[in-house]
């Protein structure tokens, strides 16, 4: 399987803008080609749409992409609704968590599959691994498409795999050491959790020898607090990704932490204002939509993705693919609205992890009286919650009411984390 080469990464990344739409447009063209009319998805939803487009302009007219629509209930199964061949081509098949509503199950083909290896090469080159690395995979392998993404991705770069599927975190921290591992991959949460069982079991994280940490599937990358408390923890540094199953691997961090880079070379980034649905002003709050160039099998156009994003006006002439602030801020439908004031979950944590004592939380939001309303349960070591609501009111201007509970008795995940329960 070929995949480009640092140095084709590093010339696409640095493309002028006007090159770069001539080469997106060029790639959406030779997509449409393909899947129309083999597509019945896309062939009824673009239908009256000219094509081949002359400008990526054009491409702004044209109907968006719902996750509900891919949920294909009339089908009488779970399968995406917007699959190109018959199912004898495609030979993957994977899973959405759930967390927001039914799972969707995506399939890809040999060459979809080869695109999101493409597309990991650049999450990989910013944590610069090569192939004398060895990488803990601290996940167990189920139906979830980034834990053999990234597994295949990082075999393919020659680099020693160490799979972890069905050991407790225990013995993980102890394979990372005997198998000499110096690049750790996880969700945001679990990275925090192994730091939590190694103290536990009178390990030092920093003594284990990792040096680079990929997280993914959480915000928390991104979200100053968290980033500096797991870089502390392992003595490493951390790099964020972004993506989704029904997407792709779209987004990958810079080493300062400063947020993440849409990969432009496999997607049209669009950002449109929550205030006007238009396209967003440079630093405006804004919901990032995502168009694949290069999966046929399972392909996106215009999809709305949820994540609330903040365009960064920087220029780097070393990267020139769109960054976004802080990286996915949050979701849209996470949103709260208390008093007035607009909260994300994200904002909050951002707050609850500056504590040091701060071992875990959970944040319930529900409806008061046609009002949305927000509590919070934190294990805290030093067991003074009014100290954290304190803070939180001087930040956010707002009352929360803030709750100890018992060290250990919230969950924990190795996964997504469950950090946010949503009873409105």
């Amino acid at each position: 399987m070929n995949l480009s080469t640092a140095k084709e990464r590093r010339g696409r990344e640095r493309l002028e803008p006007h090159a770069l739409a001539e080469y997106q447009l060029q790639r959406f063209n030779r997509l449409l080609d393909e899947i129309l009319p083999a597509n019945d998805f896309y062939a009824q939803k673009l239908a009256g749409q000219s094509r081949p487009l002359a400008t990526l302009e054009q491409l702004g007219d044209w109907p968006f992409t719902y996750k509900e629509e891919l949920i294909a209930a009339d089908r009488g199964n779970e399968l995406a609704a917007n699959l190109t061949y018959p199912l004898e081509r495609y030979s993957r098949l994977h899973q959405t968590s759930g967390t927001r509503g039914r799972p969707l199950v995506v399939l890809d083909t040999v060459d979809d599959w080869r695109w999101w290896l493409e597309g990991w090469q650049y999450v990989l080159d910013a944590a610069e691994v090569g192939p004398s690395d060895r990488v803990l995979m601290a996940f167990s392998f189920g139906p979830f498409i980034g834990f053999w993404s990234a597994y295949d991705a990082i075999a393919h770069r020659g680099c020693l795999v160490i799979p972890t599927g069905g050991l407790n975190s225990a013995a993980r921290l102890q394979l990372a050491r005997t198998a000499r591992a110096n690049v750790l991959c996880c969700t945001p949460t679990y990275a925090l959790h192994l730091m939590e069982i190694a103290e536990q079991h009178q390990i030092d994280t920093t003594s284990l020898g990792i040096r680079a940490i990929i997280v993914a599937g959480e915000p928390g990358g991104s979200i100053p607090a968290i980033r500096t408390r797991i870089e502390a923890g392992f003595q490493a540094t951390l790099i964020d990704h972004a993506g989704a199953t029904e997407v792709g691997p779209w987004g990958y961090g810079d080493a300062a932490g400063l947020g993440l880079y849409v990969n432009e070379a496999e997607f049209i980034a669009e950002l449109l204002s929550l205030k006007t649905g238009e396209p967003a002003a440079e630093g405006e709050l804004a919901e990032l939509v995502l168009t694949t160039l290069g999966r046929a099998g399972s392909p996106v156009i215009r999809y709305r993705t949820g994540d609330l994003v903040r365009r960064s006006p920087r220029i780097d002439s070393a990267n020139r693919f769109a960054f976004l602030e802080g990286g996915v801020l949050s979701r849209a439908d996470d949103m709260l609205v208390i008093r007035g004031v607009n909260i994300f979950p994200s904002s909050v944590e951002q707050i609850l992890r500056s504590f040091p004592e701060m071992v875990e939380y959970r944040m319930t939001a529900y409806k008061l009286a046609a009002m949305d309303q927000l509590t919070i349960e934190i294990e805290d070591r030093l067991e003074q919650p009014q100290r954290v609501a304190d803070e939180l009111q001087l930040r956010l201007g707002l009352k929360i009411d803030v709750q100890c509970v018992p060290l250990g008795s919230l969950p924990r995940s190795e996964a997504k984390g469950r950090r946010f329960v949503d009873r409105r």
